[in-house]
């Protein structure tokens, strides 16, 4: 199909050569793919390590393919060929509604708030992951800052000042060998109000199964 999207990004057609040499930039695409395929589960963390390595050390398109020929490509992945995806995205508020990032939203790689009296939500479950750091400058006044993570996803607060503030950070039991696909970096000042780290709510059908002891074998 002459219309069809490779995993590297680029359109395949009769004029590109499956020997073409591999640039930079189709090895980042690559290890791109392999990551958010390992966020939504459909790599282990072996078989993640395994595709990095040999995705680093491939030097033609066509040893870059084969490692994601069992994934969705590209543009499926990032919501669509018109997806946006930014190095910097500034959020800039005063006493307005809440301020949502939900469902797939294309994660930067850096992000300013510059929030005040608005809550701010952030949540990374179904988020599409490009880079492996976030860094969140925090310019924010009032309200409660909310991160939903996900396996993989780590929260670092090390560098964020608390003016009249806590940070509550709310962690699941995680595979250590769950491989990291996003670091967020906090820095900057939050004033007045709460810093939330914690899981996705469970579904009321998740609850229910929780709470219920486990049926025999037979039922």
């Amino acid at each position: 199909m002459s219309g069809e999207i490779s995993p590297t990004g680029k359109h395949s057609g009769s004029s590109s050569s499956p020997e073409l040499r591999a640039s930079h930039a189709d090895r980042d695409r690559v290890v791109d793919v392999l990551r958010i395929a390992a966020g939504d589960g459909r790599l282990t963390a072996d078989e993640l390590d395994e595709r990095l390595e040999a995705a680093l050390s491939a030097r033609t398109l066509s040893e870059l393919t084969t490692l994601t020929a069992d994934l969705p490509p590209v543009s499926a992945t990032v919501g669509g060929a018109g997806a946006d995806v930014k190095d910097m995205v500034r959020i800039e508020q005063v006493h307005s509604g809440a301020v949502e990032r939900v469902g797939r939203w294309v994660v930067p790689r850096r992000l300013e708030l510059a929030v005040t009296y608005c809550e701010v939500t952030l949540d990374f479950t179904d988020a599409v992951i490009m880079h492996d750091t976030l860094r969140i400058d925090v310019g924010m006044t009032g309200k409660t800052l909310t991160l939903v993570t996900r396996p993989g996803i780590v929260i670092d607060t090390d560098g964020l000042q608390l003016v009249h503030s806590r940070v509550k950070y709310r962690q699941i039991p995680t595979d250590p060998d769950t491989p990291v696909t996003l670091r967020v970096e906090l820095v900057g000042q939050k004033a007045h109000g709460r810093v939330v780290v914690r899981p996705p709510r469970r579904t009321f059908g998740q609850w229910l199964l929780r709470r219920s002891p486990s049926l025999p074998s037979g039922a």
